[in-house]
């Protein structure tokens, strides 16, 4: 019998593989039906077809490219606590490509059950960057930087 530290790696990875597809009906599987989703912004979802609908509109695409997934020491059946840190790719509305748009995800596992995830990334700084209103004119913020579409 796996560890509870690899059985709570496991699901969130297996959510997160489901949700890039997306497949927010696979997605669903993983999380528990009194799910809270709380997406940058501070948006509430509770259902994985909120943040999927959500991402629709902010992105032509995107996908993660995972760095790395840590479960907090202690986990336990009732509960463990996992993050996923790791970097956004794919494309803006406007077909625009973009990568290393860095995000931290943190979620609750109880019971085998996603019961909370929390969403962080620098898109809004990017989006701000690329419309001319980021302080420092986005210099900060290296994703932000528009790539050459014929150059990936």
């Amino acid at each position: 019998m796996p560890s509870w530290e690899t059985e709570a790696g496991r699901i969130v990875e297996e959510f997160l593989d489901a949700s890039m597809v997306p497949d927010p009906d696979r997605a669903r599987t993983y999380m528990a039906p009194d799910v809270c989703i709380t997406f940058t912004g501070g948006r509430v979802f509770d259902d994985p077809s909120g943040s999927t609908g959500f991402n629709a509109k902010r992105y032509a695409w995107v996908k993660k490219r995972f760095e790395r997934t840590d479960v907090v020491a202690g986990a336990t059946e009732e509960e463990a606590i996992v993050y996923n840190i790791g970097t956004l790719y794919g494309a803006w509305p406007d077909g625009t490509p973009f990568e290393g748009n860095r995000y931290v995800d943190r979620f609750v596992v109880r019971r085998g059950k996603i019961v909370k995830m929390d969403v962080w990334n620098d898109s809004a700084e990017i989006i701000l960057a690329r419309a001319g209103l980021a302080e420092d004119g986005g210099a900060a913020v290296p994703a932000a930087r528009i790539q050459d579409a014929s150059a990936a």
